[in-house]
């Protein structure tokens, strides 16, 4: 004997919420759609096209030229060497952090005024503190080279004139940018650990280093995974900063990197194409630095239970 679905006749109140619904759920569909969805199938082919954006897109497709020609372009090589150097300054703002935000995590004076001063860069605009470090790395009236001149009588460094002092330069100022909101994430992880742990390794007799080895170190792991995949993304990304500090790309090319050359092929030089295989190229990278680290976080990232 086989029973018969009961079919359940909506009220029009129901009706006019499922309505409604339809209607919430709709508005970020569409939106992913037009600025998500769209734009990435856009680029994906465009980058097998001659596309300068004043010709026909459809009309100038080449298959995968552009990514042979990427790849065997040594200004391609040499930025994305350039944006993997800067990448040392991710350890070096993650260390500084972590560093910070355990000062800031005892009960000192001024602690508010402190955490608010390092998190000012962070919040302040981009281009305006590029300007204001481009003034500091100045060769002839930096105030960089004015505190060396006046400590040693002789002549400072050509900060951003230098292939290797240009990279520097530009690790300084990204580990200066990026260290409040380090700071903050950081000092936030440290806050969220339960005081008992520290109680119980006292009373056990564990110093400093070893409470920090093993309670403050691996229960500060998500934070880190999170700070480690944001700076990853971000690091592939500089363009900014390189733009304004350094707009033709540095000596001989050596402060560029892989946005600000996709930047220049495309709205420079007008191969709106060949930015965009590029971009592909960028993407497909970051897509996989980033799955590469989530596939190991089981390893080193701890939870508190």
């Amino acid at each position: 004997m086989t029973s018969k679905k009961v079919k359940v006749q909506m009220s029009a109140m129901a009706k006019r919420e499922e309505k409604w619904a339809w209607l919430f759920i709709a508005a970020p569909f569409i939106g992913f759609i037009l600025f998500m969805a769209y734009p990435i199938a856009f680029a994906l082919v465009a980058s097998t096209s001659k596309w300068t954006g004043m010709n026909s897109l459809w009309g100038n497709i080449v298959g995968f030229q552009n990514y042979a020609k990427i790849l065997s372009d040594t200004k391609f090589w040499k930025a994305m060497g350039t944006t993997i150097i800067y990448m040392i300054g991710i350890p070096i703002g993650m260390i500084l952090g972590m560093l910070v935000a355990m000062g800031l995590n005892r009960k000192i004076k001024g602690k508010r005024l402190l955490t608010t001063m390092y998190y000012v860069p962070v919040v302040s605009s981009l281009v305006a503190v590029s300007i204001l470090w481009a003034w500091v790395f100045n060769y002839d009236y930096g105030l960089l080279n004015g505190i060396y001149k006046f400590l040693t009588g002789s002549h400072g460094p050509n900060w951003l004139g230098d292939e290797t002092m240009v990279k520097v330069s530009m690790i300084l100022f990204m580990v200066w940018k990026g260290l409040g909101g380090t700071v903050i994430l950081y000092l936030a992880g440290l806050q969220n650990i339960p005081r008992d742990y520290y109680e119980a390794a006292m009373i056990d007799g564990a110093n400093m280093w070893q409470k920090f080895k093993s309670i403050t170190l691996p229960l500060l792991s998500p934070v880190t995974f999170y700070i480690l995949i944001t700076s990853l993304i971000g690091g592939f990304q500089v363009f900014v900063e390189v733009q304004v500090m350094t707009p033709s790309g540095g000596p001989n090319y050596s402060s560029a990197t892989v946005v600000f050359y996709m930047f220049e092929k495309a709205f420079t030089n007008g191969q709106l194409g060949y930015g965009s295989a590029v971009s592909v190229i960028l993407a497909i990278i970051i897509f996989i630095i980033t799955a590469i680290n989530f596939w190991g976080q089981d390893k080193w990232v701890k939870n508190i239970e």
